[in-house]
């Protein structure tokens, strides 16, 4: 087994030893009380101790060696440029020849027996995935886009960071559309690429930016303006169809899946974003790379070969494969923690506010009042 921790050993580790002497204190101190709870208490604080250790140990990340995974070009910087307005939404993500739903067809259907196609941003995220593969060791960056640029992951190694940042990918909240410029991330991306080229000028830096080519703001698309020393490769990946497809409303709630899609406020229709490659071709000249249109099951290779050519070189080293256990670890402490919870929530309903004391006043003695010659 071997462990890959989320910090630095060298925090990890006193991190570690101060929580360990502290949970120690709290024990021996317990156990010295002769409180007749006392015990009660003890247990207490073991299973609390035990949680903090559960926490400790799957941020350590152990895993288990095996298998292996064939390194290409580690010295690759990738950043992932992903549109992320209401387009990439539109369920027309087709096999190549295909043709996506449109209209008020039955889910699953489309008019005239035709398979309605899945959302653009499926397919982007298992491109992304596929991509990652092909360049094992690369270091990745993920970019996001709407009506403003964020940069969701930094340059990186770890794919486990990049997988959990590719699978909370969605299009922005629908209320909160406001129109997206298809080149709405050009300051970002510079900024990015010129502190890596600043940072490790060695490295070639590769470009995959995915998109629609559909400009919702009122005002035409800016030139990205990105200096060409700054990009070695990469391509303009194109997604969806000139037909077009719906798109269903993103609510900003993870607990209440979409079911009504973006009306039109025009016809009062169901709202159709189309693909428009014209655009797409255009970003692809600017970037000086290849622009290429993606369906549903298309393979990544022939593509990568297309969008680097003479960079993707095989390094021929078998890096090590890993399979990670830090959910073991993880899934127990949150079953500590629901005890906690579940123990703390019977505490406070045992709680009750005390009730004043009402007093009833004593009856006067019928000496009361008299005097002593009475």
């Amino acid at each position: 087994m071997t462990l890959n921790p989320i910090l630095s050993w060298w925090i990890m580790g006193p991190l570690s030893a101060a929580i360990g002497l502290g949970l120690g204190w709290v024990l021996v101190r317990s156990r010295q009380q002769h409180a007749p709870s006392a015990d009660a208490g003890f247990r207490g604080w073991l299973f609390r101790g035990g949680l903090v250790l559960l926490l400790l140990l799957a941020a350590c990340r152990p895993g288990i060696p095996g298998g292996t995974v064939e390194a290409a070009a580690t010295d690759l910087n990738v950043f992932f440029v992903v549109d992320t307005s209401s387009s990439i939404a539109a369920e027309d993500h087709t096999p190549a020849g295909g043709q996506a739903a449109r209209g008020p067809a039955a889910s699953g259907e489309a008019a005239g027996g035709q398979a309605a196609g899945v959302p653009r941003l499926d397919g982007v995220r298992e491109d992304i995935r596929a991509i990652a593969r092909e360049l094992g060791g690369a270091r990745y960056s993920l970019i996001s886009f709407d009506s403003s640029a964020a940069v969701r992951m930094p340059l990186t190694t770890d794919t486990s960071a990049l997988e959990a940042a590719v699978a909370v990918l969605g299009p922005e909240v629908t209320d909160y559309s406001q129109g997206s410029s298809v080149t709405a991330a050009r300051a970002v991306l510079a900024e990015r690429l010129a502190t890596a080229r600043d940072s490790h000028p060695d490295r070639p830096r590769l470009v995959f930016y995915f998109g629609d080519g559909e400009q919702t703001s009122a005002a035409a698309p800016q030139a990205l303006g990105i200096d060409g020393s700054l990009v070695s490769g990469g391509a303009v990946l194109g997604y969806g169809t000139r037909d077009g497809g719906r798109m269903k409303e993103n609510s900003g709630d993870p607990t209440r899946p979409a079911a009504t899609y973006i009306q039109d406020p025009a016809t009062g229709a169901a709202a159709v974003s189309r693909l428009d490659e014209d655009r797409l071709r255009d970003l692809a000249r600017q970037l000086a790379v290849p622009y290429l249109h993606r369906a549903a099951g298309d393979a990544a290779a022939p593509m990568l070969q297309q969008a680097t050519p003479g960079t993707l070189v095989r390094t021929g080293v078998a890096l090590d494969g890993r399979t990670e256990l830090y959910w073991a670890p993880a899934f127990a402490a949150f079953l500590l923690a629901l005890r906690e919870t579940l123990l703390v929530s019977g505490q406070l309903r045992e709680l009750r506010p005390a009730r004043p004391v009402r007093r009833t006043p004593e009856p006067a003695s019928p000496s009361a009042g008299r005097g002593p010659g009475a």
